[in-house]
């Protein structure tokens, strides 16, 4: 990659750019600029008939479409309506017949190092055992499974299997509590839960079959008939007769061929349920063909896949990313990649590196928060630092889950990819289904801490609060223009919410939301990503609403009233910082040490461990407006530890202002 020293003031930050190497764009899917453009042009010229192409081009088709776009009932789009896929099929059965059979689909590294691999036929046949064991319980085509498995081949093949009947999954994050995975499975309406006896991370079994015992008996869970539990430890679990079956017992004797389910392109392949500004989780609802097309079509374009690749995507299943460039993407095209169960700092903080180098990866594609931590550890012990290990088979690095601050950036382009690979900084969301802005690694010049220019098709936009275009150089609301064939359809049971949080009436109700406030560069036009605009945090990529952990937290005896901001984090882009009002007296010392551990606990429990507050701060009461409105923007303004210089000549309580200025 070439470097242009010019360095400009624009915006935020100083912008470097690196422009790709002649030798990576020659090869590559789009080749420079002008192949961009290109596509760009050919998108706005004739919009349906872009997307239709790339469907034709990408999927097979068991029924082909004949109407592309239907606009007629916005903001509730349809792509593709009339024709007929199976997710599974594509993903599988097109890779037996395409010389992909033998091919490696799989490189599973669990948490001790051992590997297993499965190759498209292998992966098949369980897939068609694990379906077929899901019809002989009655599971069918319509019907919700909720997804609570360790990162595995058999939590990849769980996702297929339900795909390939024509069930909707719903994947929960295994390290969500059994208060959640309740809330999504009665949400859900769920006949089934397929989770597994213990998870290992970091050669420590944690729990996963005693969770989701503990959520069924907390009541209203009353659809789920059968618990398919995989043996992933053997570790002591409860079994409940006639609900409870082992995962290897479901699939003994049965075939190892079944025929796809097929749905039309607008059935709900998953629910995958994210955080946002009220305490309810919501339900975003994926269909089959448009998600599936632009999985495969950014594995492509993205990534820039080839034959010979070996990809390695770090996320967990639980999330989208782990949807999209794991379960769903990467099969699609017939790539090979490795699936990882443990965590990049375990046993050593070389992990990533060894792993990189044992398997050749090519395209490694990671969290910046993972990025920031290994900085730390690999400046303290060269022995766990990238240079200490075998990276030259890497040609493509990848972000993603937050934008990537540019000292970050420059680390991992020269110590990760020797200044040999490109970094594709992708700004996507769960509810996009794939990435929307990003660099092309054989086309775009890149700016560290910048996620550059949309993808062809994706008519993205910076407009103010009233819906009008911005001038670039100027900060404002990201929105995207024109629907596209993989963005969330619906909130699952709950449309009104979908309409109003998404497409707003105050834009028109024609602009999709994404809820992130952006910036263009007045030469080049990239985007920068500037954060969130409602009470959502982005803590380590995840996703969690404000209302979501304040919730959790006034539900604990001790608390009276609580409110939730961000701080920015050098490791994990945004910390949680909550600020209580307890029902004693408020206390000090060792004892305000006591009771904020208690918290911090009791909201693991409760959400999660991801959304434990890092800062929690005890006040006798809060800053409020004299009409009782609490004042965020102060406390925002407290949790970085900046002095208040905003008006509070609105504050009915001043003085409330120096006791939250300490932290427990």
């Amino acid at each position: 990659m070439a470097e242009n020293e010019t360095v400009q003031e624009q915006g935020l930050q100083e912008h470097r750019i690196f422009n790709p190497s002649s030798a990576f764009a020659a090869n590559a899917a789009v080749s420079g600029m002008a192949a961009y453009d290109k596509l760009c042009a050919e998108a706005e010229a004739d919009y349906e008939g872009f997307w239709a192409r790339l469907a034709r081009e990408s999927l097979s088709w068991h029924k082909p479409f004949t109407k592309v776009l239907d606009e007629s009932n916005a903001p509730f789009f349809t792509w593709f309506e009339d024709g007929e896929l199976n997710a599974s099929y594509n993903c599988l059965d097109r890779n037996l017949a395409n010389g992909n059979a033998d091919k490696t689909a799989i490189i599973f590294e669990a948490d001790d190092g051992k590997v297993t691999t499965a190759t498209y036929r292998q992966l098949h046949e369980r897939v068609c055992k694990f379906a077929n064991g899901l019809k002989s319980r009655g599971i069918k085509k319509g019907d919700r499974v909720v997804i609570y498995m360790p990162m595995s081949i058999e939590g990849i093949a769980a996702m297929q299997a339900c795909a390939r009947i024509g069930a909707t999954h719903s994947v929960v994050f295994g390290g969500f509590s059994a208060k959640s995975l309740q809330e999504r499975i009665i949400d859900a309406g769920a006949v089934a839960v397929i989770t597994a006896d213990e998870q290992l991370r970091g050669g420590k079994p944690l729990p996963l079959k005693s969770i989701v015992d503990e959520a069924l008996a907390m009541g209203g869970c009353e659809t789920v008939r059968d618990v398919v539990v995989y043996q992933r430890t053997g570790g002591s679990i409860n079994f409940q007769q006639g609900r409870d079956l082992w995962l290897h017992d479901l699939v003994e004797g049965q075939a190892t061929d079944c025929e796809p389910e097929w749905v039309g392109a607008e059935h709900p392949l998953f629910i995958l349920y994210t955080s946002g500004s009220t305490g309810t989780p919501k339900g975003v609802q994926h269909a089959t063909g448009g998600y599936l097309l632009w999985a495969a079509q950014t594995m492509k374009w993205t990534f820039d896949i080839k034959p010979n690749d070996v990809f390695w995507c770090t996320a967990d299943i639980g999330w989208v990313t782990g949807h999209t460039y794991i379960t769903y993407g990467p099969l699609a095209v017939g790539a090979t990649q490795v699936v990882f169960e443990g965590i990049p700092t375990f046993p050593h903080a070389g992990r990533f590196w060894e792993t990189i180098a044992k398997h050749k990866v090519t395209i490694f594609y990671t969290a910046p928060t993972a990025i920031r931590s290994l900085i730390k550890m690999s400046n303290a012990d060269e022995a766990v630092h990238p240079k200490s290990f075998d990276l030259s088979t890497l040609r493509l690095l990848g972000s993603v889950g937050e934008p990537i601050n540019p000292e970050a950036w420059m680390w991992y382009y020269r110590n990760v990819g020797r200044e040999n690979c490109p970094i594709v900084d992708t700004f996507w969301q769960t509810e996009t289904g794939g990435h929307m802005i990003t660099p092309l690694p054989g086309a775009t010049p890149m700016v560290p801490g910048s996620c550059t220019l949309p993808l062809p098709g994706i008519m993205a936009a910076i407009v103010d609060e009233a819906g009008h275009d911005v001038p670039n150089g100027q900060g404002g609301i990201l929105v995207v223009k024109r629907p596209w064939p993989s963005m969330l359809r619906t909130i699952w049971g709950n449309p009104a919410r979908f309409k109003s949080g998404y497409f707003p009436d105050e834009l028109g109700g024609k602009y999709y939301l994404a809820g992130d406030g952006a910036i263009r560069n007045k030469d080049t036009g990239y985007f920068t990503i500037t954060g969130r605009i409602d009470d959502v945090l982005n803590v380590s990529g995840h996703r969690m609403g404000t209302m979501e952990i304040e919730s959790a937290l006034v539900a604990n005896p001790l608390v009276a009233e609580a409110a939730v901001v961000g701080k920015p984090d050098e490791t994990t882009g945004e910390a949680i910082c909550a600020f209580v009002v307890l029902k004693q007296a408020r206390p000090t010392g060792e004892d305000a040490k006591k009771i904020a551990v208690e918290l911090r606990n009791w909201v693991a429990k409760e959400i999660g461990p991801i959304a434990k507050p890092k800062e929690i701060r005890f006040g006798d009461n809060l800053p409020k407006t004299r009409s009782g409105k609490i004042m965020r923007r102060l406390l925002r303004v407290l949790a970085k530890g900046e002095t208040i210089t905003q008006d509070v000549s609105t504050l009915e309580n001043p003085a409330i202002l120096e006791q939250l200025k300490q932290s427990s």
